[in-house]
């Protein structure tokens, strides 16, 4: 049993580093699950983080802009409560991401990344 254990330890250390795990300070889910999240939440704020011009094309309605290359180390006045559930997307997924990063780094603690207005099954609305 003894000889065995330096190798079970390790198989678990790998697994434990290869196992999908939850982005620090925000939530990753699927398109489907954000839908049906802001059927039963409320409260939640949805932000748009592509730029300006993508934005006024078509939005998801009541969603904020605040383009990811504006965020960074400074605080956001359009977001003033780190507590509340945001919901992050942006074309496809990419730029999405690296804004929830950003916010979590910023102290935001309910931040939800749902991907691209691209697979957004909902309506939505121009400028």
């Amino acid at each position: 049993m003894k000889r065995y254990l330096p190798w079970l330890l390790s198989l678990l250390l790998l697994v434990s580093c290869t196992a999908p795990a939850e982005k620090a300070g925000y939530r990753q889910i699927t398109m489907d699950e954000a839908v049906a999240m802001m059927d039963e939440e409320n409260g939640y704020l949805i932000l748009d983080v592509r730029t300006p011009e993508e934005f006024k094309d078509k939005h998801i309605p009541d969603a904020v802009n605040i383009p990811n290359e504006t965020i960074g180390s400074e605080e956001i006045p359009e977001l003033p409560d780190k507590e509340q559930l945001i919901f992050v997307y942006c074309r496809s997924g990419n730029r999405s991401k690296q804004a929830s990063e950003k916010l979590a780094a910023l102290g935001y603690i309910n931040i939800v990344e749902f991907g691209g207005i691209n697979d957004w099954p909902g309506e939505t609305v121009s400028q």
